[in-house]
């Protein structure tokens, strides 16, 4: 429902507005169209990727994509433009990121098993980095104005984050399953 408004609305905030009873409920309906809209497509991207960095590189360039195509999406997910707004607005987009980083934190797990991987440093914190990193990106976006695309240089950065990010798990993986680490 509020993707066909989004999409009727041509994205003006004002045609938005006359769709909702406040700017409250505005915000908690477009928190749920970003929600379902980054999940449904994890699960795609889980469903058809085999290894672990390429999961995260396809979720993270997600993010980054959808945050290029809706900047006023970008000032949700920075919090700028739920400034002044209930508290509650603040925490349902802590708990966005928060399960996004929990799905990343699954994918390195299920590489120890899977691929017979694991980071080179722990863990939370690996799966912390890589979302810090997409975030920042999303930062720059809304701070520059929308004049520095999250996705511009993003490859190369990843390169370099993703390289060295694994070593070999202690445990071997399952066989069947793909073991290469870089994409």
């Amino acid at each position: 429902m509020l993707a066909i408004t989004w999409q009727t609305c041509n994205d003006s905030e004002a045609d938005l507005y006359r769709h909702f009873p406040s700017k409250s409920k505005m915000f908690e309906g477009l928190i749920e169209f970003i929600e379902e809209t980054l999940f449904t497509r994890v699960s795609i991207i889980l469903s058809e990727e085999p290894t672990a960095a390429k999961r995260c590189e396809k979720m993270l360039m997600l993010l980054l994509a959808f945050s290029e195509r809706n900047p006023g999406i970008s000032r949700i997910l920075t919090g700028d433009a739920l400034a002044g707004e209930a508290e509650r607005l603040h925490l349902r987009m802590a708990q966005l990121y928060d399960r996004f980083e929990t799905q990343l934190k699954q994918v390195l797990r299920e590489a120890e098993v899977r691929e017979g991987l694991r980071p080179v440093i722990p863990l939370a914190a690996a799966a912390n980095l890589l979302l810090a990193a997409a975030e920042g990106r999303i930062s720059q976006f809304v701070r520059s104005g929308f004049r520095r695309p999250p996705t511009d240089g993003w490859q190369q950065q990843w390169q370099l984050i993703i390289h060295g990010f694994f070593r070999e798990a202690v445990s071997q993986p399952i066989h069947g399953h793909a073991s290469s680490v870089i994409s």
